[in-house]
């Protein structure tokens, strides 16, 4: 793609020293031609800030809760993700009214805002990231942004900057935090990502253009927002009206729902409960954005030799193999070998917006790949937090190991991670030698020790309970026709409408889901 391509081919903003204010809206400010390196920009600094504290926040996170760090884990995450796809829809269809800069800025500026806090209060922290989630939706914006500055023909190779540069970001960051913090100190650290997030808000108030024309909004600040621009599930609601669509949406939400809480939770189960260290999962987190990218590249080779449809069931498989490995592995080779499944898998998603695109009427590609956008949307809510009740339900938690016994028996008595969990119940603290034993009952004044087989064998529940439902989205993949369907072709009338539909979404940068999704989950340098 050439520079030239990258810029807006419709109409040109020529850059502007200084904020013009017209009607309450801030029409430009940047410098240059709004382009696709604006965005790239402010998507690589952000999620860098966020990638240096990758570490730091686990051990934070493991510090505040102690007793139920995976279920806190999801919950927060969970929280974020729910009100993400809440108000995602909203932000995007405010944007066409205000423009894209400001809503890049309060994006970027309240997604940041958590970041200081851990070091003044880890309680605040943790709810602010939770409810950061209403303005986490820079993605949203930034391929908004991108569609301003495209045309149709190269937005698909825009998009895969965007998701290369996120990428990008996270194979740098993670590491560079580790070496940091084993080098220097949390604070310090803490300190940079906050310099680093008050740099993207300043590059955005001073560099970043504005890409939406004054000519193509509203004619007034106050222009009303219908309620079905604004409704998170008004795509999700169109799922059942093609019988091959309902089978390519059922077939997202039963595999990335279990992708989505792996993303949410892995690096703090590699962690904590694997026993890598900071720097083994920088490397980990490194070597995996390096495999997908080039599984991203011979992607375009298998979907020719093979077809949209079995590239869609192999990464599907590998995905299920990944989760298998993480669920019932204990050693860390193992922990490696699902890695390289999970790069592996990584193509799944192309593949599958992919055989959306192909199979679809040109008339109609907005409007289904909003259906499967919307549905992994909700995934990314739903996943961390069934992970992480999992993770509670099953005890599978730092306190709950045997003394000695497992790979994670070690963590018992570091950081003050002995004590009594949730639901006495379940175990007795011993306070003699200060270790935390499960599923004791006291008979007689004898102890009876009652050993978790299943702990040993199954250490990760959740992965294992993914891959089932994993298992499930390829039945039906297996049974998605690969001819188009003609079910989908609509009477005239409908057809204009959902015409009008798509060309709004292509045009106006909403609900538009590329070729290339992200490598990595976007939250999964956060937690």
């Amino acid at each position: 793609m050439t520079k030239k391509s990258l810029r807006k081919p419709i109409m040109v903003l020529r850059s502007r020293k200084t904020a013009i204010i017209k009607d309450g809206v801030i029409t430009s400010s940047g410098i240059g031609e709004p382009s696709v390196y604006h965005a790239l920009v402010v998507i690589f600094l952000e999620f860098f800030a966020w990638g240096l504290l990758t570490m730091p926040v686990i051990n934070v996170l493991n510090q505040t809760f102690p007793d139920h760090t995976f279920l806190m884990n999801g919950l927060v995450m969970g929280i974020k993700g729910i009100l993400s796809f809440l108000s995602a829809p909203l932000i995007g269809a405010l944007s066409d009214v205000w423009g894209r800069k400001f809503f890049l800025l309060i994006t970027v500026f309240f997604t940041c805002a958590p970041i200081p806090l851990m070091s003044i209060n880890s309680w605040w922290f943790f709810a602010m990231i939770s409810i950061s989630g209403v303005f986490a939706v820079t993605f949203s914006v930034v391929f908004a942004y991108v569609a301003d500055v495209t045309t149709v023909e190269d937005r698909s190779r825009a998009y895969g900057l965007v998701s290369a540069t996120f990428a990008a970001s996270l194979v740098i960051s993670p590491a560079l935090g580790a070496y940091l913090n084993d080098k220097y100190s949390e604070p310090l650290i803490v300190a940079l990502a906050t310099a680093i997030a008050v740099l993207d808000v300043f590059f955005i108030l001073v560099a970043v253009p504005e890409s939406l024309p004054e000519k193509v909004r509203p004619s007034s600040w106050g222009a009303p927002i219908s309620w079905e621009q604004a409704d998170p599930f008004a795509a999700l609601r169109k799922v059942g009206l093609d019988q091959t669509i309902l089978m390519q949406c059922v077939t997202v939400l039963l595999s990335y729902l279990p992708e989505a809480g792996q993303y949410s939770c892995i690096f703090v189960y590699l962690k904590l409960k694997m026993h890598f260290s900071s720097i083994d999962v920088s490397i980990f987190i490194a070597v995996v954005g390096i495999l997908s990218i080039l599984a991203q590249v011979i992607l375009g080779d298998l979907m020719k030799a093979l077809g949209a449809k079995r590239t869609i069931i192999i990464g599907l498989l590998f995905e299920m193999l990944q989760l298998l490995w993480y669920g019932f592995g204990s050693q860390t080779w193992m922990m490696w070998a699902a890695g390289i499944l999970a790069s592996l898998a990584s193509i799944t998603y192309p593949a599958i917006s992919a055989f959306v695109s192909i199979h679809s009427n040109p008339d109609q590609q907005g409007v289904v790949q909003g259906m499967v956008t919307g549905m992994r949307g909700l995934c990314n809510g739903l996943g961390p937090a069934m992970f992480g009740v999992i993770f509670y339900v099953f005890h599978v938690d730092l306190n709950d190991e045997h003394a000695g016994g497992g790979a994670a028996a070690g963590l018992n008595g570091a950081g003050g991670l002995g004590g009594v969990a949730s639901g006495s119940a379940n175990g007795i603290f011993d306070g003699s030698d200060a270790k935390f034993v499960r599923n004791e009952t006291l008979l007689g004044g004898v102890h009876h020790h009652i050993e978790d087989e299943y702990s040993q064998l199954m250490p990760g529940p959740p992965f294992v309970f993914g891959a089932l439902m994993v298992i499930c989205a390829i039945a039906v993949a297996a049974f998605i026709p690969e001819a188009p369907s003609d079910n989908i072709r609509r009477p005239s009338g409908e057809r204009k409408r959902l015409s009008l539909d798509v060309d709004y979404e292509y045009e106006r940068g909403r609900k538009v889901a590329g070729p290339l999704s992200p490598l990595m989950h976007q939250d999964s340098a956060q937690l």
